[in-house]
């Protein structure tokens, strides 16, 4: 949670806005090899180990994001893909077409919540009902 915050401080302090007006912006990228990303971000940071339960991971196609999609058999806890997290003034974010996924410590989650990334749903028309019914959320350690 610290790093998080300190990738807000960062970027309220080199723009010379307030902090309690920073959001953080999750954008998850297509790839989950971190070879494929050579240098660091300019803003924000890459975070990867993440871990989806109750959904699975469209990966987009060429410069797309990709989105949340129905859970695939046997597939407990996919993996998600490198997520780029910046820090975005709250009037320039928009929330349309994303969910609000709680990132948990563990899957006893409870009190372990961390932080909520917005995430892609499939399009603007969606409601996050369908994923907060399912229990969608993002975990840092499968088990």
């Amino acid at each position: 949670m610290s790093y998080l915050t300190a990738i807000k401080q960062v970027t309220a302090r080199n723009g010379n806005r307030p902090l309690d007006e920073m959001e953080l912006k999750c954008e998850v990228l297509n790839t989950k090899n971190i070879a494929d990303l050579p240098v660091f971000a300019e803003t924000g940071a890459y975070i990867n180990g993440f871990y989806l339960e109750g959904a699975a991971w469209e990966c987009g196609r060429g410069g797309e994001q990709g989105y949340l999609t129905e859970m695939v058999l046997k597939e407990l806890h996919p993996e998600l893909p490198i997520m780029h997290v910046t820090a975005v003034e709250r009037k320039d974010f928009t929330r349309v077409g994303m969910y609000n996924c709680p990132v948990y410590v563990t899957t006893m989650r409870g009190p372990t919540c961390v932080f909520t990334a917005c995430l892609k749903m499939e399009s603007e028309d969606s409601t996050e009902t369908k994923w907060i019914l399912a229990g969608c959320a993002l975990l840092m350690a499968p088990e």
